[in-house]
């Protein structure tokens, strides 16, 4: 055999041994890596919810719930919006708000009451809910070309509802020690949310393939979620079961069994928070749908520090800049203790409010991307608010109910919010009306924190006995700032009542004139007369008189 064949197959075997031994440690390196990276995540997912599995497996079921919701907005992308004219797509996104809104105005009055009927079936109705999911996104998948979408994502968007209702009734029996109610909520939304952005790039890559591929990806995804959601430990539902309600008791509420607190001293403070909450998650609709149609019709600059984006690059920085907010309010959440809501919503909206304003004097893509991410921070804080405000000062018997409400108001507030975005306002005119409303909201803000200020959360669900007597201390300072009150009044009455001098001695008080009509004198009958003269002198005296 020559020589230099056979160093040319030496050459070929070492080359070929290198490449195999490099494989192998960049396959060792991966492994290893993914190890480190899945361990980690781990220590900081158990580090997040204190050390308690019930917690953690919640924190799990969450990011799986989120990560199906990101799967079926990429599939739904592509079809509602991006695709049709600018004019049909006003429609449509019109028609899909309209459809949303049915939902939630069944959401409150119905599902909510039934969870508060069934609280010791919660895992089981969060099993239920990822089940319906899974099946209604791969249905959508089916008829995403067709009408058939609309009563599917109807179904989805209910159900997604009703498991956050049933999920946030369930945190406060799996709170462990030295957590903070709103820390669990954000630090779940943190979860969340990293979630939905590594299954991104799965859902984009499937949708490349079409798009009813993410749907039964999420489709997937939901049916991992019901095992876990099965997986939950026990005290997630409550003690002693209840009898199973007869059909529609379930809607019937004594007295003072109404959700949110209303009509209870606890419940000025919820509906206060809430209706805070509720006013920035419409500025967080108007400013998604109006900016986006918006870009599309030319009204507002594409250029950033010099460089045109495109409509494209536009509504993406736009759309980041409200994930990257809301992302900055759980991140915030996460180490915020929340003593003072109505303080803090008060605080935000000030600053969103004048941000709003700024971006209307300098109207460009810069002040309106920082719009959104202010709004989207300030909304996502005061919704940690209420919900802390709920799972503390409502009732366990009533917490469902409670957040089936706000979630209807909130998810009403943003439709109402983006159907104002739909109307064709110049860019300028459309964020001046931001700023009309951020002062405004600021405004009412600042009077309810003044008038909400002794009232202080603890972070921890409170007992009965606790917000009864809460309650009492709630009515005796209302009681004391009304006798306050009433008090002043009675002083600025008594400063401000005009005085007459004291008559003089002797004089005589006097005379009323003489309010008889014309002639009453000369045409009374006799009988009438009182006078101390007699008859015949007041008959000589009168006008008239015949002797």
């Amino acid at each position: 055999m020559p020589l230099s064949s056979h160093s040319e197959r030496s050459l070929l075997g070492r080359t070929v041994g290198t490449g195999i031994r490099a494989i192998r440690l960049l396959f060792r390196g991966s492994v290893n890596g993914g190890r480190w990276v899945t361990r980690s995540a781990a220590r900081a997912r158990a580090r997040g919810a204190g050390g308690e599995t019930g917690m953690v497996r919640m924190f799990d079921l969450h990011a799986v719930s989120c990560a199906g919701d990101t799967l079926i907005a990429i599939g739904l992308a592509g079809t509602i919006f991006f695709n049709v004219p600018l004019g049909e797509a006003r429609s449509k996104v019109a028609l899909y708000l309209l459809v949303t809104m049915v939902p939630f105005a069944m959401l409150a009055p119905v599902v909510g009451p039934l969870l508060d009927h069934f609280r010791h079936g919660r895992r089981y109705a969060l099993a239920t809910t990822m089940l319906g999911r899974a099946f209604l996104a791969w249905m959508i998948s089916d008829y995403i070309h067709g009408f058939g979408l609309y009563p599917a994502a109807f179904g989805v968007l209910a159900l997604s509802r009703a498991y956050g209702v049933a999920r946030s009734a369930a945190v406060p029996r799996l709170l462990p020690e030295g957590l903070g109610l709103s820390q669990v909520g954000a630090r779940a939304s943190v979860y969340g949310t990293v979630a939905g952005a590594l299954v991104a790039p799965i859902g984009l890559a499937a949708f490349w393939f079409g798009a009813q591929w993410p749907l039964r990806v999420a489709s997937v995804i939901f049916l991992v979620g019901m095992v876990i959601a099965l997986r939950l430990p026990p005290r997630a539902d409550s003690e002693p079961p209840e009898r199973v309600p007869r059909p529609l008791r379930a809607l019937r509420r004594a007295t003072g069994d109404r959700p949110l607190g209303r009509g209870r001293p606890a419940g000025r403070l919820v509906i206060s928070n809430l209706v805070g909450a509720a006013t920035l998650r419409a500025l967080y609709g108007f400013l998604l749908l109006f900016l986006a149609f918006t870009i599309k019709a030319g009204d507002l600059t594409t250029v950033l520090f010099g460089r045109d984006l495109g409509d494209k690059g536009a509504l993406g920085l736009v759309g980041g800049a409200l994930a990257v907010g809301t992302f900055l309010a759980t991140a915030l959440g996460t180490r915020l203790r929340i003593h003072r809501p109505t303080a803090l919503q008060s605080s935000g909206m000030i600053i969103v409010a004048g941000v709003a304003v700024l971006a209307t004097l300098y109207f460009s893509l810069l002040m309106v991307t920082l719009l959104c991410v202010v709004a989207a921070m300030m909304s996502g804080i005061a919704k940690l608010a209420v919900d802390a405000s709920i799972q503390e000062r409502i009732p366990e018997r009533l917490r469902a109910s409670s957040f089936a409400h706000s979630e209807t108001v909130l998810m009403l507030a943003f439709v109402a919010g983006g159907g104002l975005g739909l109307v064709p306002f110049h860019g300028r005119i459309g964020i001046a009306v931001t700023a009309g409303v951020g002062v405004l909201a600021a405004a009412r803000g600042l009077l309810m924190a003044h008038r909400l200020r002794a009232e202080r959360l603890c972070g921890r669900p409170l007992t009965d006995e606790e917000l009864k007597a809460t309650e009492r201390d709630a009515d005796a300072r209302a009681a004391k700032e009304q006798a306050d009150r009433d008090r002043k009044a009675a002083e600025e009455t008594e400063d401000n009542a005009p005085t007459s001098p004291a008559p003089a001695q002797g004089a005589t008080a006097p005379e009323e004139p003489d309010l008889a009509p014309p002639g009453f004198h000369i045409y009374r009958p006799s009988s009438a007369v009182t006078g101390t003269g007699g008859e015949d002198e007041t008959r000589s005296n009168s006008p008239g008189s015949v002797s």
